[in-house]
């Protein structure tokens, strides 16, 4: 992937832009980024982890959202970020503003504008020199071993200015996002295999435990096949491909689970349409997520019947039913067989 995105959009698990490697301009979704090079414009997005290492340099703005951001190189715009963590290292140079909110906030870098800082814990170190205004909201400490060229004022709109945000505003935007990627998946798996899907569904359906045993050693028993082949060292490259299978194996059973959850139900009410049983039942997975505990377990339960089901329908038309003769269709003869008298 870090080969494909051109440097301008990073969604892949991680990129990193590597020492002596200059990219323009870089837009993250959804990966781990670490700059080690130089980005020449804006640094934005939304990611897992943010570093802008020693060696790193943005020449625009960082304007990111992430778990975790840590900056120890160079910014020459601003810092306009939100996450849980954030650092300004000892080495870290930020040519403009500092505006973020976190839950942890450590300054021990250098700031050339105002800092504007709304988190539960505020650290300055005695390395931290701001060139203008220091406004804040939350527990701060160091403040007097730190070199503040302006005002230091405590501002507690800055935390009703949008720095946190409700949880259940990030479960629902949660819950949306994962509803619609689900049923593009299994709308794709619909339109490409409408037999193959309907198979999983009858299956989960008809056998619900025996799908669910199957889905529970399935579970089990992959992740110490891949073990396996990474202490034999040369099977490493095949247990990395395969447990990038597997995890995709495990969202295809998911939506499969559901499906075949909504089928049962739309049967149970009269009625037979693929794609309403898809809706209700992506819709109820969904639903039943939000809810603690209780929703985690249906879904876990959901998920084992649907990848049972998955590896059974598999086995019998790829595994067994690939070694038999093919069974004769109603009301015709199998070839070879004796004719009736």
């Amino acid at each position: 992937m870090p080969g494909l995105v051109a440097a301008e959009t990073a969604s892949a698990d991680s990129y990193v832009v590597e020492e002596g490697e200059t990219v323009d301009g870089l837009e993250v979704v959804g990966a781990t980024v670490v700059v080690r090079g130089t980005v020449d414009g804006d640094l934005s997005g939304a990611a897992a982890d943010v570093t802008v290492a020693e060696t790193g340099v943005v020449t625009g703005d960082v304007n990111v959202a992430a778990a975790n951001i840590d900056i120890a190189g160079r910014v020459d715009g601003d810092v306009s970020s939100g996450g849980a963590s954030i650092a300004l290292a000892e080495t870290a140079v930020v040519g403009g503003e500092f505006r973020v909110g976190a839950s942890d906030v450590t300054i021990a870098g250098n700031v050339a504008g105002n800092v504007v800082v709304g988190a539960d814990t505020i650290r300055l170190t005695e390395t931290a020199v701001i060139g203008g205004d220091l406004r804040y909201d939350g527990d701060i400490s160091g403040v007097e071993d730190a070199a503040v060229a302006g005002s230091v004022v405590r501002d507690e709109s800055i935390g009703g200015a949008g720095v946190d945000v409700a949880p259940w505003v990030i479960d629902g935007a949660l819950a949306v996002y994962g509803f619609v990627t689900n049923l593009l998946l299994g709308a794709a798996l619909l339109l490409v295999l409408p037999g193959f899907s309907r198979a999983v569904a009858d299956r989960a359906v008809s056998d619900p435990l025996r799908s669910g045993g199957v889905g529970l050693l399935t579970v089990v028993g992959v992740p110490v096949l891949l073990v396996l082949l990474v202490l034999t060292l040369v099977g490493i490259p095949f247990a990395v491909a395969g447990a990038v299978l597997f995890g995709l194996f495990g969202w295809v059973a998911l939506v499969y689970g559901r499906f075949a959850l909504g089928s049962w139900l739309v049967a149970r009410a009269g009625g037979d349409n693929r794609w309403i049983s898809l809706t209700v039942g992506l819709l109820l997975g969904t639903l039943f997520g939000m809810l603690p505990l209780v929703g985690g377990v249906v879904d876990v339960v959901v998920s084992l019947v649907g990848l049972g089901a998955l590896v059974l329908v598999l086995y019998a038309r790829y595994g067994r039913g690939s070694r038999e003769e093919p069974a004769p269709e109603a009301g015709g003869e199998a070839e070879g067989a004796p004719s009736a008298a």
